[in-house]
């Protein structure tokens, strides 16, 4: 069964969405359509909870150790968010940091392709460089487009988007394609100095990817906002379709029960 919209909105990462994963996992609960989470970024780094991250990736090895072939391409947290953004080829103290970035990432891209999950691309790839329909038109870096057009002063929020979906690539007939998920980020400058990011998928799985997606895109907007002379205030990630995710009802019963009472209110624990 399907549940109506949802929104959730915490102050860290991991509260948001143990939130998420207590609701798509209840009695009854097939889907949430929409799911709408938001975090607010304050002074310090990423808001996190490393208990509740650890319990995940716990939760993750252990299924994939189990010898379940459906289990065999979940991955952990850092993973999932690496692939929207790479945290370790950025390093943020560096002269020209961004250039340094899309070089190294670029330079790795040959061997991060042969990765059988990577054979459609990457979201940081489809980002930095997107392939239009033209076959004599350059890769396009939607990333530093949006910074060039911000800092020459054009702050049109519309102009501080980016695509990953390209109908060209990706309107096929496959009845599962894995890849994109995530179709477009867009960037608002919000109050004085404030940046927000806002992620959009077609179909998010709540167990599988989401904590990843939501870090991965805190990262991305942190990256941005350095770049824009800004500073991360929100990240949103808005999910037309949320869903459980591989594993079932069942086999998410312990995790459910760990994650409860870990949150303020103590939500049920999943059924």
């Amino acid at each position: 069964m399907s549940s109506d919209m949802m929104t959730i909105e915490e102050s860290d990462i991991s509260t948001a969405w143990t939130r998420a994963f207590l609701q798509v996992t209840r009695r009854g609960v097939s889907e949430i359509s929409p799911l709408v989470v938001s975090v607010r970024i304050g002074d310090n780094p990423l808001p996190e909870r490393s208990d509740i991250r650890m319990k995940l990736n716990n939760c993750i090895d252990g299924f994939k150790s189990s010898g379940d072939e459906r289990f065999t391409k979940l991955q952990t947290v850092h993973t999932v968010a690496n692939t929207i953004f790479p945290s370790s080829f950025w390093n943020p103290s560096a002269e020209k940091d961004a250039e340094l970035l899309y070089e190294r990432f670029e330079k790795a891209w040959p061997r991060l392709k042969r990765c059988s999950q990577n054979r459609r691309g990457s979201y940081f790839r489809r980002l930095t460089s997107y392939r239009p329909n033209t076959a004599n038109d350059r890769p396009i870096n939607q990333l530093k487009h949006i910074v060039d057009t911000y800092r020459g002063g054009n702050h049109r929020r519309s102009a501080l988007q980016a695509s990953v979906f390209d109908p060209a690539l990706d309107h096929v007939n496959s009845r599962q394609l894995g890849f994109p998920c995530l179709h477009q980020v867009s960037f608002a400058p919000v109050g004085e100095n404030g940046l927000a990011i806002t992620g959009f998928y077609a179909t998010q799985y709540i167990v599988d990817r989401a904590y990843g997606n939501y870090l991965g895109l805190c990262r991305l907007g942190e990256f941005m906002a350095k770049q824009l002379e800004l500073k991360l205030t929100k990240m949103t990630c808005i999910a037309s379709v949320a869903q459980r995710g591989t594993p079932n009802k069942g086999e998410l019963e312990g995790l459910g029960t760990d994650l409860a009472p870990l949150i303020s209110d103590g939500e049920e624990p999943s059924a």
